[in-house]
């Protein structure tokens, strides 16, 4: 970690190294103090993938722009940390609440569980399995008397999500977790098909705005995916998102939604399923955190999606890993970090009362930075073969680069956002004005912004360019 590593870093030192391999070594350089305290490094964390998105970026300059020179990549620690927890700081308004009033942890009858409720149909599955309506006194009650694994598995197998706090040895002795400790960071797959390269960019196009002329069709959630193709848009790529006619996540959109367009689609609908496809023939990357199976379940299987769009990029998330019995498990950063050991260590670490989780969604933040390396990496690969690929992550692989460090009772001083870490304009956002933070990575001759603010879900129509 060139200018700032000292030798009491090797936690981040090792997290640089199993993100990047050796090629962050004299081209990734570190400035500014953390922001992030937590029993583990998150901060390094956080400063690894947001520099290995921008190794990438540097490597896709090298591959079409030609600069005389490998582009250097700068991050600043402070500023990757206030990134993952939001970027936006509004002007006269606020953002809605992150989290449904009956999500959190709670204990059971042998230990502490966390219920996921922030999507209705998970709220719902939850409450009829505890027998209980939507009120937090009576959910800790009826929690009260289960055992934490049955209630887990019994939310889980009625269309819910929960996870009960499990030691990092306890994850790691697990079948799921032995399978994702198996799984590499990013699964690379090359699918069939190739496509002639796009054509060299214009200098100062391909410096200021590198993947002018990207499309991005972004079929992601809450968060890493909209995390990566945030990133994506702010390199200059047009990215258009793809929603259910009735979904909604109010309190993230405000912050993730910078630089996109977005539509509505009901998959289920021979129309506008054709619609989707139409958008995928002129794509050049698919971003999706579909569990395994249900693309297939909507006829557009790998097959469909290679044979729409041959040469394809594609990069997906899943929670549990691609291998062993929770691959196809629904789950988030929270319940991941319930899941693999992380809240159980900071509960013990610090001596607290109940589980204590990362200050922020890091998992999802970080997995969303490697998504972005990886579609970059991927149209880098492609400019040189022709070919397209599938890269595959998940919010527990990220989680080893953690839980793989020691715990220590604070890796990190917490800072405050000042007015130099803000860009100096108001963005016009669907909910009213804001400023945005300045862009926690440097690259070279790269100018991180958008055009377009932060806008609603569905505010678009689903086509591409100037139709949108």
């Amino acid at each position: 970690m060139a200018d700032t590593v000292g030798p009491g870093e090797s936690a981040a030192e090792r997290i640089f190294t199993q993100v990047l391999g050796t090629a962050w070594r004299g081209r990734v350089g570190v400035a500014g103090t953390g922001a992030l305290p937590a029993v583990f490094p998150v901060t390094e964390l956080a400063t690894a993938a947001i520099g290995a998105a921008g190794v990438a970026v540097s490597d896709w300059l090298l591959a079409t722009a030609q600069p005389y020179a490998t582009p250097r990549v700068s991050v600043d620690r402070g500023r990757a940390g206030f990134w993952f927890a939001s970027s936006l700081r509004p002007l006269g308004w606020r953002v809605p609440p992150a989290w449904d009033a009956v999500a959190g942890d709670y204990p059971a009858a042998d230990g502490w569980i966390r219920l996921h409720t922030n999507v209705p149909a998970h709220r719902d599955a939850a409450l009829r399995v505890l027998g209980v309506p939507a009120d937090r006194a009576r959910v800790r009650t009826a929690v009260a008397r289960w055992d934490a694994a049955e209630l887990e598995s019994c939310v889980v197998a009625a269309g819910g999500c929960a996870a009960k706090m499990r030691s990092t040895a306890e994850w790691e002795s697990s079948a799921a977790g032995l399978s994702v400790a198996t799984e590499p960071l990013v699964r690379w797959t090359r699918t069939s098909g190739t496509r002639d390269p796009a054509p060299s960019l214009p200098g100062a196009v391909a410096a200021l705005r590198p993947l002018h002329g990207v499309r991005v069709l972004d079929l992601t959630r809450v968060l890493a995916g909209p995390v990566a193709t945030r990133f994506l848009a702010q390199l200059g790529a047009e990215v258009l998102r793809i929603d259910p006619v009735d979904w909604d996540e109010p309190g993230v959109t405000p912050d993730v939604m910078l630089g996109k367009r977005s539509a509505r689609l009901d998959l289920r609908d021979p129309t506008h399923r054709a619609r989707l496809l139409a958008l995928l023939a002129e794509a050049d990357i698919l971003v999706h955190g579909y569990r395994p199976g249900a693309l297939e379940r909507l006829d557009l299987g790998s097959d469909v999606r290679e044979t729409t769009r041959p040469g394809l990029i594609e990069v997906q998330l899943d929670a549990y890993g691609h291998s062993g019995p929770w691959a196809g498990r629904r789950g988030f950063d929270s319940l991941v970090q319930m899941s693999a050991g992380i809240a159980e260590a900071g509960m013990r670490v610090r001596g607290a009362d109940a589980p204590l989780p990362l200050p922020v969604q890091a998992l999802d933040h970080a997995t969303g930075y490697l998504m972005a390396a990886a579609a970059i990496r991927g149209l880098t690969e492609q400019r040189r073969t022709g070919a397209g690929c599938r890269a595959a992550l998940s919010l527990a692989r990220t989680a080893r680069l953690l839980t793989e460090q020691e715990p220590s009772p604070n890796h990190e001083h917490a800072r405050d956002t000042t007015d130099a870490d803000l860009d100096s304009g108001v963005e016009h956002t669907g909910w009213g004005p804001a400023r945005r933070l300045r862009a926690p990575l440097e690259v070279d001759g790269v100018r991180f912004a958008s055009a377009l603010p932060a806008r609603a879900l569905g505010a678009d129509r689903p086509f591409w360019g100037a139709a949108a």
